[in-house]
């Protein structure tokens, strides 16, 4: 599913349409729009303006025009595409092959050209002005306090408080199994219960994987991915991998050194 990695290689595509105006909002499955907003609504508030920034906060597109803003969300399936091109080609659980009714929302520009969303499965949205205050800091520029701040009070287990994007927005279940993996950390380890040196470990570590894997070329380019299967070994020790259900997701971990 598109995590913080693919959302902002999202972003980083839509720069292209910075500077282009808004000639056509096209929004053929109303399902896909959010917040109570319709296509007329939508037409209205966007058609005629002129994309002047882009900006992510989690796993959520920002599309910036002196207006409303304009929100995107993938879910578990959507790809972004700008002018036919897709910064990720296919997702690792997403469709294998490319489908017109799978075009849930998009906006045609004036001179040509066309950004629109691509989602088998329809969990994504579009909204305007997105409420980012019900989301918690952006992990990639999440700084030690509000990473502290996160994980403070209750016995939640770590895996599901850092999955919680009302705490910390932007890691999904891939990126987290590959942070407390690297980071040496039982996913299910009471949150409020990590020392203080662990904490600023963890911090280290959250940095450090998004920029490596960023560099890699997404989420499912951690050194576990290829191991999170029945059989499975730690790629660090050798050791068995075992399997949990952690806030609600399949976990894959390493008893022998995530403690």
């Amino acid at each position: 599913m598109p995590e913080i990695l693919e959302v902002e290689a999202y972003r980083r595509l839509a720069e292209r349409v910075v500077g282009r105006t808004i000639t056509m909002v096209e929004a053929p499955d109303v399902w896909f729009l959010k917040g109570g907003v319709t296509p007329r609504v939508l037409a209205e508030a966007l058609a005629g303006r002129r994309i002047t920034r882009t900006g992510r906060h989690g796993k959520v597109l920002l599309l910036e025009s002196g207006g409303p803003t304009l929100g995107l969300r993938f879910g578990m399936t959507g790809r972004l595409l700008v002018d036919g091109e897709a910064a990720i080609e296919r997702l690792e659980w997403g469709g294998r092959r490319s489908d017109p009714i799978w075009e849930r929302f998009g906006l045609h520009f004036r001179g040509g050209g066309r950004l629109w969303i691509d989602d088998p499965r329809r969990l994504g949205g579009a909204e305007l002005e997105p409420d980012l205050s019900v989301l918690g800091p952006d992990a990639w520029t999440l700084n030690l306090t509000g990473l502290r701040s996160a994980l403070v009070g209750g016995r939640q287990p770590l895996k599901a408080r850092l999955l919680d994007q009302g705490r910390l927005a932007g890691l999904g279940n891939l990126l987290v199994d590959e942070v407390l993996w690297r980071a040496g950390l039982s996913p299910l380890r009471a949150a409020g219960g990590l020392e203080a040196v662990e904490v600023r470990h963890l911090h280290r570590v959250v940095r450090r994987t998004l920029d490596q894997m960023d560099r890699r070329g997404g989420s499912h380019t951690g050194d576990l991915f290829d191991h999170r299967r029945p059989g499975g070994v730690c790629p660090r020790d050798g050791g068995p991998l075992r399997r949990d259900t952690v806030g609600g997701r399949t976990s894959w971990w390493c008893p022998d050194h995530q403690a």
